[in-house]
């Protein structure tokens, strides 16, 4: 009879790893979202590189003046048009709305001045093709910054890093990827509400807050083909600014409520010494002490909306499971 239990437990096995390896190298729908605006140089050659490595290729013309549309077309792409400028999120919806359309089990977004290459792209999907996660963020500094990259790109990667890892909860080394791949499972789960480069991070965001099993590739980069026209330090602070804005919703206590406790607390030390001279016979003066009740004041104000908006925001997202 035990030999008997062995038989099964070991067939039971053999046919669980079988199941996992039809699982794992089941062909997959391969979808490429690029987003583009004015990238007719480029657009071209990305479009042919990728068709190789991809079931589908979406370009999504971010109201471009150029021909960029025109040449996506020919190079074998669908072509989405915006008539207008709406911004990066709101191509990267359009894209996968239409990625949907076609079927895709795994979407794969990238950049579109050639910064990525799209030979990356099976390293890219492998995790979620695996089983192992749902979201995979191609990372160009997993083993560190690269020392080639210019000192304010290193500052800011380093500090747009952190108030996102802050924001979203997640640990990542490089928030501000481009090159991203997802389940289509999760197409449901992203807000796609930020209209700049902000996107980036308001998807981490929305990761975490869902809970998405996210793994990090490392992925090579090419700054030499940046076409950007946007001042890197504005759009560094731009970015930065979203990001702020964000966690004052998701997370009011780091944004209002700790912030007003150290003014607040401030203003009582403060208080604590005016006290002390006064009783000595001191004189109080007018600036300090006025400065000592603002703190006092203004930190309780933000301490008390962070504390009532999380209190807010923990119902809402109860009334929503219901």
């Amino acid at each position: 009879m035990s030999s008997g239990k062995i038989v099964d437990k070991s067939a039971q096995h053999t046919i669980q790893k079988q199941s996992e390896c039809v699982k794992s190298t089941a062909p997959q729908n391969v979808t490429v979202i690029l987003p583009a605006f004015n990238e007719e140089i480029s657009i071209g050659s990305i479009v042919l590189l990728t068709r190789h490595y991809a079931d589908n290729v979406i370009v999504v013309d971010d109201g471009s003046s150029d021909r960029t549309a025109e040449i996506a077309r020919k190079a074998g792409a669908e072509v989405i048009i915006h008539e207008v400028n709406k911004g990066k999120g709101a191509a990267l919806k359009t894209g996968f709305e239409a990625a949907d359309d076609l079927g895709a089990d795994i979407i794969v977004t990238m950049d579109s001045d050639g910064q990525h290459n799209p030979a990356e792209i099976p390293k890219l999907v492998e995790p979620i093709i695996k089983g192992e996660a749902d979201m995979v963020n191609g990372n160009r500094y997993l083993n560190g910054l690269d020392q080639n990259t210019p000192s304010y790109r290193r500052i800011g990667q380093t500090i747009l890093d952190g108030v996102t890892k802050l924001n979203s909860g997640i640990q990542i080394t490089d928030s501000q990827s481009g090159f991203r791949a997802f389940s289509a499972s999760t197409k449901d789960v992203f807000r796609f509400k930020a209209k700049g480069m902000a996107i980036e991070s308001e998807m981490l965001a929305d990761a975490g807050k869902s809970g998405l099993r996210i793994a990090e590739v490392e992925i090579g980069v090419r700054y030499d083909v940046d076409c950007s026209t946007v001042n890197p330090i504005k759009h560094g602070f731009g970015v930065l600014f979203m990001i702020l804005k964000d966690i004052e919703f998701n997370k009011p206590l780091y944004y209002l409520t700790i912030p007003g406790l150290v003014l607040g607390i401030s203003g009582l030390v403060m208080g604590t010494f005016f006290i002390q001279d006064f009783t000595m016979g001191k004189s109080l003066y007018f600036g300090p002490t006025m400065l000592m009740i603002l703190f006092i004041i203004i930190g309780s104000f933000m301490a008390l909306t962070g504390i009532l908006l999380h209190s807010i925001s923990a119902i809402l997202e109860d009334a929503k499971a219901f």
